[in-house]
């Protein structure tokens, strides 16, 4: 596994981490300049409804869509 997929990968966790507990200011600095999978958003998005945060719900939709 390259480090580029590990960094990844632990991005993808610290984030899931952040928006199960409503960190806004660090989902905002995990998704600094970055774009995801549809699958990925999709997710994301469903775990933030989860927790009904309004913030961060906005932050992820506002996040653009790798092709």
């Amino acid at each position: 596994m390259t480090n580029e997929i590990k960094h990844s990968i632990a991005n993808f966790a610290a984030l899931e981490t952040s928006i199960a507990n409503g960190e806004e200011q660090s989902v905002k600095e995990l998704l600094a300049d970055q774009s995801m999978q549809e699958l990925e958003k999709s997710y994301l998005l469903d775990l933030a409804k989860l927790g009904n945060n309004s913030a961060i719900i906005k932050l992820l939709n506002d996040i653009p869509v790798k092709r």
